[in-house]
C-alpha cells in the first residue's frame, strides 16, 4: 500500500532546474522517491515525491502530477541527495538532475530517423569523416539520429548531411535495436592466478563484502602490480551475492585492453556508460539499472548516479586524478561523493592508485580507511630506472629544419638513449604537456602577442592544422606570419609536442613518429587505432601529453623520456607539487612493463628538486609526507577545508558591482576568514568576466552553511553566475 494516497499534497523535487521542491497533488497513491511527471512553467517535467506539501498554498492554486510512474528511489537515495547537496551547495533539484540524466525519461522514445555507417564506401576519409566513424564503432555500429552523430562525433550537420548524399550513411529505420544484458560468470578463461599479495587483498575486500556494512579500502599497488584483477575478484563476490557493482573510472581508462580483461574474467563485454552512447543506449542502460537487470556497469563519474538498485560495491580506479572533480553541471568531486552514498546504504568502496590523493592517505594514516598495498610488478617484470640530465649541464643542441637553424629540447643523453633504444628494436615514448607546436607567437620588436579575443590567455599555434588555437574556447584564427601593430615577422616561443616531433624527425629521419593529445585523440576507437600500432611495433617513437600517463600496456616499450620535468613545479596551487608527482609517476610507469627492463629520463633545470629526488629514488610516502606536513602547518586540505566562490558576468560593472555587495555583507565565520573579491587568474573566458572569493576554514569549520546564509542576503543579478567549488582542484 502507497504511503500517500490520491489526492495528497505532496512535494515533489523537479529534476531539471535548481529548486528543493514543489507542491503537487498526487492523482494516484505514492511512495517517497516515486517518479512523477510534472509541468512547471507549461513545460513538462520529471521529479520524485519528496515529502509531505508544505507550501501553504491554496488547494486551488496547486497543480495535479500529470503521472505517476511506476519505478523509485530508495530511501538511502534521497538521503544522499539531501546531504551531497548539503555538502556542495548545490540545490537538491540540480543533484537530482544528474541522476535523471536523459531527455525523457518516462516519455516514449522519439521516433527519429537511424542511420548507419556504410564501411564500404568508396568516399574520402576525412578528419570529419572518420571522426563519425569512430562515433559508430564506440557504440558497437549501432544505427545513430543525426543529433547523435553530430554530438558523439562533434561534427557539423553539414558533415552529417553530405556523407547522408554520398552514401556514408544509409537509412536504417526509425528503431533503435536493443540489446540483452548478459549475466555474468566469473571464469578461468584468463588464466589468472593472484600472487600472494593480490589474493590477501581479494580476501580483505571479500571479507567486508561477505559481512556488509560501510568501509572503504585503499588498494595501493605500484604501476602494473595488478590491481585490475584484485577489484576483479572483489567486483564478482559482490555481483554473486547479489549486488549491484559500478567499476568507475577516468574516461580515457576505457579501453580496448581494460574491455578484453574484463571479458575473459566475466564471460562478456562490460555494459560501459560514458559521454559518447547514443540518446537510445543511455536510456536504455539508465532504465536497465533502475529495473534492477543491469547490475554491474564500468563507467566514467556520471555513471555514479544512475538510479543504482541494491549497489553493493563502489571501485574508484585511479581514484587520484582529477578528472573525478566535475566542474561544468555543479560542482562536486565523485570519489568523495561514491564515499559518501557507500556510507549512507552501508557497503564497501574500493579506491586503486599507485600515487592516492592526498585525502586518501590522510584517512588512511587517521584510520578511517584500510590500506592494502601490492609492492611487486605482476609476471617478474621489473621497475624502470628513473633518473634526472641536467639541462644546465646538457643544454640541447640545434637541429636543421629546411636549411634553418632551429633551437633544440631533446638534450645529447636523451637522444643518446633513443638512439640505443632504436638499436635495441625497442621503443620511445616523449611526454610533454603542452598541446601544439608554440604556446606563444610574439614579434620580437613591439610585443605583440596573439591573444583570444574572448578570452584572457594567449592562442597556441598548432602546426598540424595550421592555425592558432585558444585553449580554453577552442576558438580557431589563421596564422598571420606579420605583426598586425607593426608589420614585424612573428616568431613561435616555447615548445608543444608537435614541436618535439619536428625535432625527432630531424634527428632521427627513419624514426616513425605519433602524436597523442586530446586534440588529436578525439575518440576511444582513434586511441585504439594508436595503441594497435604500437603493440604491433609501427611506431618507433609516440610523442604525448597526459593521455599516454595512464592505462596502457606496451612491452615493447623500454624507455621514456620526459621533456620538460619542471613544468607544473612551481604553480600557484597548492597541489602543484602533488600533482606533478602524480602525472610523472605514472608516466615512468609505462617503461619497462614487458619482459625488457625499462628507463625513464627526466630533463630538468631543478634536479634536486623533492618531487625528482622522489620520483627518481622511488620515495613516494616520504615525498607526500613531506608534503602533507606543509598543507598541515597552513591548514590546506586535508587539514583544513576551502570554499572557492566564482562569479561571472557579462558585464564589467555589473559584476564589479555584485562583488562589492558581496564583500560588504560578508559575515564573520567562526575559524574561518573570507579573502577576495580578486579577479581571476583567468579574468575572461567566452566574454564573460571572473572574479574569486575564497573561504578558508579549520577541519571543523562550519563553512557550508555560513556560505549559503552569506549568499542568500545579496539578491544575485540576472546577468549574473555564481559557481561555489568545495575544496577546489582548479585554482584559475
Amino acid at each position: 500500500m502507497s504511503m500517500f494516497s490520491p489526492g495528497t499534497i505532496v512535494k515533489v523535487l523537479i529534476a531539471n532546474i535548481p529548486n528543493a521542491g514543489y507542491d503537487y497533488r498526487l492523482v494516484a497513491g505514492a511512495d517517497i522517491g516515486t517518479f512523477v511527471s510534472v509541468r512547471v512553467m507549461n513545460r513538462p517535467c520529471v521529479g520524485v515525491v519528496w515529502g509531505i506539501g508544505d507550501s501553504n498554498l491554496p488547494e486551488n492554486k496547486i497543480r495535479d502530477v500529470v503521472a505517476v510512474h511506476d519505478a523509485r528511489l530508495n530511501i538511502t537515495d534521497l538521503q544522499w541527495i539531501k546531504r551531497m547537496s548539503e555538502w556542495t551547495l548545490m540545490a537538491p533539484g540540480t543533484v537530482l538532475r544528474l541522476i535523471v540524466n536523459i531527455p525523457d525519461a518516462f516519455s516514449p522514445p522519439r521516433m527519429d530517423t537511424l542511420y548507419s555507417f556504410n564501411f564500404d564506401t568508396d568516399a574520402r576519409m576525412t578528419q570529419n569523416r572518420m571522426a563519425v566513424m569512430d562515433a559508430f564503432s564506440s557504440n558497437d555500429n549501432d544505427p545513430m539520429t543525426v543529433s547523435d552523430i553530430q554530438n558523439i562525433a562533434h561534427v557539423s550537420g553539414a558533415v552529417v548531411r553530405t556523407m547522408i548524399k554520398n552514401g556514408t550513411l544509409v537509412p536504417a529505420g526509425e528503431q533503435a535495436r536493443s540489446r540483452p544484458f548478459t549475466e555474468y560468470k566469473y571464469c578461468d578463461s584468463g588464466n589468472v592466478i593472484l600472487n600472494s599479495e593480490q589474493q590477501s587483498a581479494a580476501d580483505a575486500i571479500g571479507k567486508k563484502i561477505s559481512n556488509g556494512g560501510f568501509s572503504v579500502h585503499l588498494l595501493d599497488g605500484i604501476t602494473g602490480s595488478g590491481k585490475t584483477q584484485v577489484y576483479f575478484d572483489s567486483a564478482w563476490r559482490a555481483y554473486k551475492n547479489g549486488k549491484s557493482v559500478l567499476l568507475m573510472m577516468p574516461e580515457i581508462a576505457l579501453t580496448a585492453q581494460f574491455m578484453s580483461r574484463f571479458e575473459s574474467r566475466f564471460g562478456a563485454p562490460p555494459v560501459v556508460w560514458h559521454s559518447n552512447l547514443t540518446a537510445a543506449r543511455r536510456r536504455e542502460i539508465w532504465h536497465g539499472v533502475l529495473s534492477g537487470k543491469i547490475k554491474m556497469v564500468v563507467g566514467t563519474r556520471s555513471a555514479l548516479f544512475l538510479p543504482w538498485q541494491d549497489l553493493g560495491l563502489i571501485v574508484i580506479d585511479e581514484e587520484h586524478d582529477t578528472s573525478y572533480k566535475q566542474e561544468d553541471m555543479g560542482n562536486y568531486h565523485a570519489r568523495d561523493m561514491a564515499i559518501l552514498r557507500a556510507k549512507i546504504a552501508g557497503f564497501p568502496v574500493v579506491l586503486a592508485s599507485a600515487t592516492p590523493a592526498a585525502e586518501t592517505l590522510e584517512n588512511v594514516n587517521v584510520g578511517k580507511y584500510s590500506r592494502l598495498k601490492l609492492t611487486s610488478r605482476v609476471g617478474g617484470a621489473q621497475m624502470p630506472e628513473v633518473t634526472t640530465i641536467d639541462l644546465r649541464e646538457n643544454r640541447p643542441e640545434s637541429y636543421t629544419v629546411n636549411d634553418t637553424e632551429q633551437t633544440g629540447f631533446l638534450s645529447k643523453p636523451l637522444c643518446d638513449a633513443m638512439s640505443e633504444t632504436f638499436d635495441a628494436g625497442h621503443q620511445v615514448m616523449l611526454f610533454i604537456n603542452r598541446r601544439g607546436f608554440a604556446p606563444i607567437v610574439q614579434c620580437k620588436k613591439c610585443g605583440w602577442t596573439a591573444t583570444c579575443p574572448d578570452c584572457s590567455v594567449g592562442m597556441t599555434y598548432h602546426k598540424r592544422i595550421g592555425k592558432l588555437l585558444c585553449h580554453m574556447c577552442g576558438r580557431t584564427t589563421p596564422l598571420d606570419k606579420a605583426c598586425p601593430d607593426c608589420g614585424t615577422d612573428v616568431s613561435m616561443r616555447g615548445v608543444g609536442l608537435e614541436k618535439i616531433q619536428e625535432e625527432v624527425n630531424a634527428r632521427f629521419p627513419n624514426a616513425r613518429t605519433a602524436l597523442v593529445s586530446s586534440d588529436i585523440i578525439t575518440s576511444r576507437q582513434a586511441l585504439e587505432r594508436l595503441v594497435s600500432k604500437m603493440e604491433n611495433g609501427e611506431i618507433d617513437v609516440v610523442i604525448g601529453t597526459q593521455i599516454l600517463a595512464k592505462g596502457h600496456h606496451f612491452p615493447n616499450l623500454t624507455l621514456v623520456g620526459v621533456v620538460d620535468a619542471d613544468m607544473g613545479l612551481f604553480g600557484t596551487d597548492f597541489r602543484a607539487g602533488e600533482h606533478t608527482f602524480q602525472q610523472l609517476f605514472q608516466v615512468a610507469g609505462r617503461a619497462g612493463r614487458g619482459t625488457n627492463p625499462g628507463r625513464v629520463m627526466m630533463q630538468t633545470y631543478q634536479p634536486e628538486h623533492p618531487v625528482l629526488t622522489a620520483i627518481c629514488s622511488g620515495a613516494r610516502d616520504e615525498f607526500m609526507a613531506g608534503d602533507m606536513a606543509g598543507r598541515r602547518a597552513a591548514q590546506m586540505p586535508p587539514y583544513g577545508q576551502l570554499i572557492a566562490i566564482i562569479v561571472e558576468g557579462e558585464k564589467e560593472s555589473v559584476l564589479q558591482k555584485y562583488c562589492a555587495d558581496l564583500a560588504a555583507a560578508a559575515p564573520a565565520i567562526s575559524g574561518a576568514k573570507i579573502m577576495g573579491p580578486i579577479a581571476a587568474q583567468i579574468y575572461q573566458i567566452r566574454n564573460w568576466y571572473r572574479m574569486r572569493f575564497l573561504v578558508a576554514g579549520g577541519a571543523t569549520a562550519a563553512l557550508q552553511p555560513a556560505v549559503a546564509h552569506w549568499l542568500n542576503k545579496v539578491k544575485q543579478p540576472a546577468n549574473i553566475r555564481v559557481k561555489i567549488d568545495v575544496n577546489p582542484v582548479n585554482f584559475m
